[in-house]
């Protein structure tokens, strides 16, 4: 069974375009293309790669390259700290908007509060929020949310709405938090964090979230996992991943990749 990397920015390699602090990352990857990274990973048995945008050029960035690449699909966002360019932008959001007719879109984000950085300011983050999360139930896709140090103003804000479907992505919140977004039939995202943690509370999360409710991300070039620190993150190292929370929770490698593949496919459906 093959492994789906439900989270990763492989979109701006080699470019001088798209969210620059991804690019610019990127960039110290020296050699690395993007169809180098497609076909390292589908070698390495991650065979269906999502490609997540950060803001307007990211998104149209992702969706024009999956259009070229079989094995891999987008999803448009404005990210949090993107938001203050955006709100109030009526132009700026009628284009992302555009962006969902495209073929191969199947979600929306990612998208969010991040009050850790507060690279844009409250209502601002607010309002682009809430237009990602009416555009997705207005063309019934799922949402990838960013959230970080922020879930006690985002669970009122999600409550809001019925009928949303998502992922909390690079999730590293409260047992307690988790629990509500169980509650609420969300799936948890779970990357290299996880293999290099050494918070107690964070590594119990992963262990015990359902199966059924579990995702696994790279969020490339982001987030490198054991035992690769030092390098930059690609899709191909999904796989140290899958192997280091097969080994915490007790389950097969066969039955957790099965399992996650199949929520993909469900969440996403590709």
């Amino acid at each position: 069974m093959k492994l789906v990397d439900t989270h990763c920015h492989i979109q701006s390699i080699g470019l001088s375009k798209g969210e620059r602090v991804t690019r610019e990352l990127w960039a110290e990857a020296k050699g690395l293309t993007r169809d180098r990274a497609v076909a390292e990973a589908d070698k390495a048995g991650v065979t269906r790669l999502l490609c997540v945008g950060c803001d307007l050029e990211d998104s149209r960035l992702a969706v024009d390259f999956v259009q070229e690449h079989e094995q891999c699909w987008a999803s448009i966002g404005i990210h949090p700290h993107e938001a203050k360019l955006y709100a109030g932008q009526k132009d700026q959001l009628e284009a992302f908007a555009a962006l969902v007719d495209r073929p191969k879109v199947v979600a929306i984000g990612e998208c969010g509060f991040d009050f850790h950085y507060n690279h844009s300011p409250k209502p601002e983050q607010t309002e682009v929020l809430r237009f990602q999360i009416e555009l997705a139930l207005k063309h019934n896709l799922p949402i990838i949310f960013h959230v970080r140090d922020a879930l006690d103003d985002f669970w009122p804000v999600f409550d809001s709405y019925s009928g949303i479907r998502g992922v909390l992505h690079s999730f590293t919140d409260s047992p307690e938090n988790a629990a509500k977004a169980l509650e609420r039939g969300l799936y948890i995202g779970v990357n290299g964090i996880a293999t290099f943690t050494k918070n107690a509370s964070q590594l119990e999360v992963y262990r015990t979230i359902p199966l059924h409710n579990l995702l696994l991300e790279t969020d490339s070039p982001f987030l490198t996992p054991a035992p690769y620190r030092g390098s930059i993150n690609e899709p191909k190292r999904l796989g140290a991943v899958a192997d280091f929370l097969a080994e915490l929770r007790g389950e097969s490698r066969e039955e957790l990749t099965k399992t996650t593949t199949g929520n993909a496919k469900k969440l996403f459906g590709i």
